[in-house]
């Protein structure tokens, strides 16, 4: 039986973290897809990254197969995704489930705090 802190271990092991700054150089590329995985609340509590698509940790490998009937064209094997949520574990799970599928670019940015921190613009939902 595994635990959810090595889970956790095996999914920061498996997915590169970025920091602020270079998530920053990011925002707005047509090859990157920013993916914010926190809940609708809290989203709409602290806002986004500007053009994130916002998809509950939940649901996001039914929008990220193409097989789905509720697949979301945003989501292409040939881009990067970054993913965020409020600490960084949700996003870590979330990238290593992507990875899985068949995303080989996928990368951490971590706790939205990272963001805000590092000087990045939000997007008020």
């Amino acid at each position: 039986m595994r635990t959810v802190q090595q889970m956790l271990a095996e999914a920061e092991a498996a997915v590169p973290r970025i920091t602020a700054e270079e998530a920053k150089s990011l925002v707005g590329k047509p090859d990157v897809v920013f993916l914010d995985v926190r809940e609708p609340n809290e989203v709409a509590a602290s806002g986004k990254v500007p053009g994130a698509l916002t998809i509950p940790r939940g649901l996001v490998e039914f929008r990220a197969d193409p097989n789905s009937p509720v697949h979301d064209a945003a989501f292409d094997r040939a881009k990067t995704v970054v993913a965020y949520c409020a600490s960084g574990g949700r996003s870590a799970l979330v990238l290593k489930t992507l990875k899985d599928m068949g995303y080989e670019n996928v990368r951490n940015l971590g706790g939205f705090k990272t963001w805000v921190d590092g000087g990045g613009p939000i997007e008020k939902a």
